[in-house]
């Protein structure tokens, strides 16, 4: 059996996170084989291009490191003003940029959201879908994880409860572990 490294991303940098619960839930459901590192962040600035200094071209080079290094991202983002994330996209916009070839390209992707409002996030994702997309990542369609009204959904020390979620969650794992093997069969 392979094994494969899945690169955990959050749209949220807040310590309680529903999404980062949500990434940890996943690690927990991940079939035999697959590992979940959830990556953080919050060192990298807002983007500009004239920004060069040692500070922010090493926390984007380490960044940009591990996404290389993985098999697969797993990002889960809640949806700000109908969109995506601020974090998030900054993120992205900065990985995207002065790399060749392009590190998003052929790199296999799930997506999950876990917000307050009743939609769970969904705007947040085909806009994701879209920025991916452009940069020529293969974002897997099903299952879709959609988290509405997720407060209701963990308990206070942050675990998944909601055994339904649950099982969605592994569902897509085991999606991911099979998405993963077709598009990369000789990732290790």
């Amino acid at each position: 059996m392979k094994s494969y490294k899945i690169l955990g991303i959050s749209g949220s940098l807040r310590a309680k996170s529903y999404n980062h619960m949500a990434l940890k839930a996943a690690e927990q459901l991940m079939p035999e084989g697959m590992t979940l590192e959830i990556v953080d962040y919050a060192d990298i600035p807002l983007y500009n291009q004239d920004d060069q200094s040692p500070a922010t071209l090493a926390a984007v080079e380490r960044l940009r490191a591990k996404v290389v290094g993985a098999d697969a991202l797993l990002i889960a983002s809640p949806e700000y003003n109908f969109s995506v994330s601020g974090v998030l996209k900054n993120a992205i916009d900065w990985l995207s940029r002065s790399t060749s070839p392009q590190l998003f390209k052929e790199k296999p992707v799930a997506l999950m959201s876990a917000t307050q409002g009743p939609v769970g996030g969904a705007r947040n994702q085909y806009e994701l879908r879209k920025i991916l997309g452009g940069l020529e990542a293969f974002v897997m369609h099903k299952p879709e994880i959609f988290m509405g009204m997720c407060q209701n959904r963990f308990d206070d020390k942050g675990e998944l409860t909601d055994a339904t979620t649950r099982k969605f969650i592994g569902d897509q794992m085991v999606a991911l572990q099979a998405w993963i093997t077709r598009l990369a069969p000789a990732a290790t």
